[in-house]
């Protein structure tokens, strides 16, 4: 049995390491992701969950990280699932 694949999901641990993004130039001078609420504002398609002050102050916690999983999920919803 064969699958189709088009989403890969990086899960880079407990601190970001998303360095390897950097030849996307998805990332500011810092390294930090550019992005708004999650979605990235570099490369379309590329979406975060988990990064401090994503969109709150809990939002690298276990319960802010899954809200901002259902708050990136109803975006990537509303623009793939038609």
């Amino acid at each position: 049995m064969q699958e189709q694949v088009d989403t890969v999901i990086f899960a880079t641990g407990y601190r970001p390491n998303v360095h390897y993004l950097s030849s996307l130039h998805a990332l500011d001078e810092n390294g930090t992701p550019l992005h708004k609420n999650g979605m990235s504002t570099a490369v379309d398609g590329l979406f975060y969950v988990g990064l401090p002050w994503q969109r709150s102050l809990a939002s690298a916690t276990l319960l802010g990280g899954g809200r901002d999983a259902k708050y990136v999920i109803k975006h990537m919803k509303n623009r793939y699932v038609k």
